[in-house]
């Protein structure tokens, strides 16, 4: 199967703005890291900045980490903890509040090659399922200020693929350009009442072109679609330019 136009498809399909849907135009950076420990464990890490629309404000602020346990060279499972600063806005009235979130995931990596005799190209096809329990702060609005006190539980489960292909044959040095698709949809499960009240939580479809500098470091700069399920069907449809950076040390 070339999963390149499963890819596509998806990109083309989840691009297009929906009637219902509230349009954003948003920027994100990431930086992912892996700290090898020994053949058997490493740290992972991402830090991410999101803004608000049209890049007005700093909307998300996202800290995570985890501890990976290799079982063999294709799968991985980590567990973990993130910390979410989210910028809210309750009848005009703006302000931060805090998510804490526990997570555990199963990331399955094997080559896929595109193509065939000399056009051939090996690259990869990672999926990731990752569940996640989420303590979400209940924010109200006392003398003009978002105040944050307690917090509701949900669970959340996520499924994640991301191809990787080398716009050229991978060389002895490992520095290439590269393409980079990648699909991820969200569904919550359990008790949905603190959440959207719904089972499809969000999808996020991307497509960048990248540059693998070493071994060791990968940029890439691309878009990404996010279709979200909000509260009361206040579904936005977010266009969101990113770049990331990923370090394996």
């Amino acid at each position: 199967m070339n999963y390149r136009y499963f890819f596509i498809i998806a990109l083309l399909l989840l691009s297009m703005d929906r009637v219902t849907a509230q349009t954003q135009l948003t920027g994100w950076l990431a930086d992912f890291n892996t700290l090898k420990i020994n053949t058997r464990l490493s740290i992972q890490s991402d830090f991410q900045l999101r803004s608000s629309d049209q890049v007005e404000h700093v909307q998300t602020l996202l800290l995570r980490a985890g501890l990976n346990y290799h079982v063999n060279k294709k799968l991985v499972l980590t567990g973990g903890y993130a910390f979410i600063h989210n910028r809210r806005v309750i009848s005009g009235v703006s302000g931060y509040a805090p998510e804490h979130r526990l997570w555990e995931q199963l990331l399955f990596t094997h080559p896929l090659v595109v193509g065939s005799g000399v056009h051939a190209k090996k690259g990869t096809l990672a999926h990731r399922l990752r569940l996640e329990q989420r303590f979400i702060a209940k924010s109200f609005v006392m003398h003009n200020e978002l105040k944050n006190e307690g917090n509701v539980y949900s669970n959340r489960l996520r499924y994640f693929i991301r191809n990787i292909t080398p716009l050229v044959p991978w060389p002895a040095s490992g520095k290439a350009p590269f393409l980079a698709l990648q699909n991820e949809v969200f569904v919550n499960i359990g008790d949905k009442s603190g959440v959207n009240g719904e089972f499809f939580d969000q999808n996020r479809a991307y497509i960048a072109l990248g540059y693998r500098f070493a071994r060791q470091f990968d940029a890439e700069f691309g878009y990404m679609n996010q279709y979200i399920n909000g509260r009361g069907k206040a579904f936005s449809n977010n266009h969101i330019v990113q770049v990331a950076t990923y370090v394996r040390l």
